[in-house]
C-alpha cells in the first residue's frame, strides 16, 4: 500500500498516476474535498496522517512548505509516530536542505527509511508522468521506489547523502526564478523602447539567451492570462529558503535577494497565486492590457 499525504496542484496529479499503473493508494489532505477524483478512481481516504502511516508501507508527502511537512510528520495525529519501522517515507516537498537532513534524522530515529525527492515541473509535466527527481538518501531505498518515481516522472537523478536532492531543489529554482523575472524585465524593455511585445517574445525565444523552459510560457505572456502551473507565492518562498540556505553556508548571493523582494512584490500586489510568469505582468509598464490579477 502506497500512501499520499497532500494533494494539490502537483500532489494530486502524482497521486493519480500511482494509481492508475496499478497500486493501491492511501491518500490524505487537509481538505477532502481535493481528494474527491481519487477517491473516485479507487483510492482509500485517511482521515489523518497518523491513519495513513499505519497502512502504508511506503508514504510519500508533496507539501507546500516545511511548516506544513513539520504539521504532518508531528502535529496532532503526525504519521512519524506511526509509521513501523522499516517502513519508507519519501519526501517530495521543496524545502530546505538544513530542514530535510533534520527530517531524515529524526526518521531515523525511529528506524524508519528517509528520501529527499524534490521534483522539476510543474503542472503538466505532472499530468503526463514526465517530473524530473532529485533525489537523496540510501541508494537501496531508492531501488525500492524506483518503479513508483518512474510512474510519475521521466527521469532520476540521484544526487547523495539526504539534503543532496533537496540542494539540486533549490539550485534548479533558483534559474527558473532569475530566467523568468530576466526575461520579463527584457521584454518590459522592449515594449517601453517602442516594439511589439509579440516581437520581443519571439526574437528571444528564437535567440541563444532565452532558457527553453520560456517557450511553454509565450502564450501566458502574450494573452496576459496566467493560468496557474507553478503559483508565483511559492516561487517567493523558495528563493526565500534559497536565501536561508545561502545564509547558513556564509555566501553571498546579491541576485537572488533582489529578485526574492521583486516576487514578493508582485505576491503582494495580488499576483501570489497566478503563475510565476506573472512576474512579466506585474513589472510590464505597458497598459493596453490585463494589469491585475
Amino acid at each position: 500500500m502506497i500512501g499520499f499525504i497532500g494533494l494539490g496542484l502537483m500532489g494530486s496529479r502524482m497521486a493519480r498516476n500511482l494509481l492508475e499503473i496499478g497500486h493501491e493508494l492511501i491518500v490524505h489532505n487537509r481538505t477532502k474535498e481535493k481528494a474527491a477524483p481519487l477517491l473516485e478512481a479507487g483510492a482509500k481516504w485517511a482521515n489523518s496522517p497518523k491513519e495513513a502511516a499505519e497502512q502504508a508501507d511506503v508514504l510519500f508527502t508533496m507539501l507546500a512548505h516545511p511548516k506544513a511537512v513539520e504539521a504532518a510528520a508531528f502535529g496532532e495525529n503526525g504519521f512519524l509516530h506511526h509509521l513501523s519501522p522499516e517502513k519508507l517515507w519519501v519526501d517530495c516537498s521543496t524545502v530546505d536542505p538544513s530542514f530535510t537532513r533534520q527530517m531524515a534524522e529524526e526518521a531515523r530515529k525511529r528506524g524508519i527509511r528517509f528520501l529527499d525527492a524534490p521534483v522539476s515541473g510543474s503542472v503538466i509535466p505532472a499530468e503526463k508522468g514526465e517530473l524530473v527527481f532529485f533525489v537523496g538518501g540510501d541508494p537501496k531505498d531508492l531501488k525500492k521506489v524506483e518503479p513508483m518515481l518512474n510512474a510519475m516522472g521521466k527521469a532520476i537523478h540521484y544526487q547523495g547523502e539526504n539534503g543532496k536532492g533537496t540542494a539540486m531543489k533549490l539550485v534548479v529554482n533558483l534559474m527558473l526564478a532569475h530566467s523568468m523575472a530576466a526575461f520579463a524585465e527584457a521584454v518590459t524593455l522592449g515594449e517601453a523602447l517602442g516594439l511589439e511585445t509579440e516581437t520581443v517574445v519571439n526574437t528571444l525565444l528564437n535567440g541563444p539567451t532565452a532558457a527553453p523552459f520560456l517557450n511553454g510560457k509565450r502564450e501566458k505572456i502574450l494573452q496576459r492570462q496566467f493560468a496557474t502551473e507553478f503559483p508565483l507565492a511559492y516561487m517567493q518562498k523558495d528563493l526565500q529558503l534559497i536565501a536561508q540556505a545561502a545564509y547558513e553556508h556564509h555566501i553571498s548571493l546579491p541576485l537572488t535577494n533582489v529578485a526574492k523582494e521583486i516576487y514578493a512584490l508582485a505576491s503582494q500586489n495580488g499576483w501570489a497565486q497566478e503563475d510565476f510568469s506573472a512576474i512579466y505582468s506585474f513589472l510590464s509598464t505597458k497598459k493596453n492590457n490585463r494589469l491585475s490579477p
